[in-house]
């Protein structure tokens, strides 16, 4: 029943609803190679990362490596991302597996129905911005525009990733399994702030061939306004 079920949702995960255009989706998925129910939600972003309307991206966090297994993909920048999150929202805890969709609403689990309803939700949201971005050897430009006129400041926020990694675990409560993680974050950092009343361009430097994705998210780890990627 279980794999009739992942099965279905993987169906309705890939399928993008007809309204799907502009400004992608984000969702970012808490999670850890530590963590015993995180693979079910694991394995929900793998099939969401195949959408071209979604930016899906797996923020590994590091407080369960206390329990036996060392996530290799953890970040303390992930869970202080987190903790963000959550004081914006007044929770007094955070967990995994958490997806957050478009820096705003909250899915607590792998729950594929939820997620979609989320995921279509923010789709037929008005855009708030555009951005686009430019890859010339290591330089990322990045052009953004305000479309309406009541959106605030935001952050700039950059990112790489990494399509698929494998990890075989030896320890700890998921012991004994080889789980594939798709669009594996790493080094989100802040390259700039925007107040959004003229145009926006900047330069960021990005290194190697890893896909990139840029965040315009309100000031204080608010609502993302818009987001792209770059393979």
């Amino acid at each position: 029943m279980k794999r009739l079920v992942l099965a279905f949702a993987a169906l309705w995960l890939t399928a993008a609803p007809a309204f799907a255009q502009g400004s992608p989706v984000v969702v970012e998925l808490f999670t850890s190679q530590g963590c015993s129910s995180c693979p079910p939600a694991d394995e929900i972003l793998h099939e969401l990362a195949k959408r071209d309307d979604v930016i899906a991206l797996a923020l590994h966090v590091d407080y369960w490596d206390y329990i036996g297994w060392k996530d290799e993909f953890a970040d303390p920048a992930h869970a202080e991302r987190q903790r963000a999150y959550a004081r914006v929202a007044g929770r007094r805890s955070i967990y995994t597996p958490q997806m957050i969709v478009n820096g705003k609403t909250d899915i607590v689990g792998a729950k594929p129905m939820k997620l979609m309803e989320a995921i279509a939700a923010h789709k037929a949201n008005a855009p708030r911005a555009t951005v686009a971005l430019t890859r010339s050897g290591d330089t990322i430009t990045i052009d953004a525009r305000r479309l309406d006129p009541t959106v605030g400041p935001m952050d700039v926020m950059m990112l790489r990733y990494t399509p698929e990694r494998e990890s075989r675990i030896s320890r700890g409560e998921n012991a004994g399994k080889t789980i594939t993680y798709a669009n594996v974050t790493q080094g989100l950092t802040m390259v700039g702030k925007w107040d959004g009343r003229e145009a926006l361009t900047l330069t960021a430097q990005a290194p190697g061939d890893a896909p990139v994705a840029v965040l315009l998210q309100a000031s204080g780890t608010g609502p993302i306004h818009a987001a792209a990627a770059l393979d």
